[in-house]
């Protein structure tokens, strides 16, 4: 699965946002997907993730309640609606495929992703 972000960009806090993540190759309806997110000086982090089936989701303590994780098989495509967006939101947001094809549940761990886009850069001013 190749895949790539879209949506990013500058919002004022309390703002929303909404990305996409085009997949292209492989049967992208069969795999897990994830977002994760990097900001300066920090570690990648897992933001929120949903199973193949749609099913089944998860989300950063950090992000619970705010943003959702969706998925549109059809257009091989998965969302990520970032609503009240704070300051510590910025960063660079990338999404990723599952490793392992029809998995129950979602997998936090980054390293269980693989076909990761190059990322798009969401900032929120304060």
């Amino acid at each position: 699965v190749q895949l790539v972000e879209s949506g990013g960009g500058l919002v004022q806090a309390g703002g929303s946002l909404r990305l996409s993540c085009a997949a292209s190759g492989s049967i992208f309806s069969n795999s897990g997907m994830g977002w994760f997110r990097q900001a300066p000086g920090k570690e990648r982090e897992f933001v929120a993730g949903l199973s193949w089936s749609g099913s089944s989701t998860a989300y950063a303590d950090s992000v619970k309640g705010r943003f959702t994780i969706s998925r549109a098989n059809a257009l091989n495509t998965v969302y990520l609606q970032m609503n009240s967006l704070k300051p510590e939101d910025t960063a660079v947001y990338y999404c990723a495929a599952d490793r392992r094809n029809w998995r129950l549940g979602v997998v936090r761990n980054e390293a269980e992703f693989v076909s990761w886009g190059p990322g798009t850069q969401v900032t929120v001013s304060s």
